[in-house]
């Protein structure tokens, strides 16, 4: 079952992303020790497609192995 953009955007401040706002339903976050923005789309209850989960995924790693 896929994850809710609420779930995606929670996983990210958990790890030390900074919200920065965007357009429209797009949110971004930035982090330190990662280069690049992750956007997030969409409504907080809206699902999550799976590129964005496996973003999300991916950004939340390249920190961890930072530290």
């Amino acid at each position: 079952m896929p994850k809710k953009v609420r779930e995606l955007k929670a996983m990210l401040r958990s790890a030390g992303f900074r919200y920065r706002p965007a357009k429209g339903s797009h949110t971004a976050f930035t982090h330190p020790r990662y280069r690049g923005i992750v956007t997030i789309a969409g409504n907080d209850g809206s699902d999550a497609p799976a590129y964005m989960e496996r973003q999300t995924v991916r950004a939340i790693a390249a920190v961890q192995e930072a530290r």
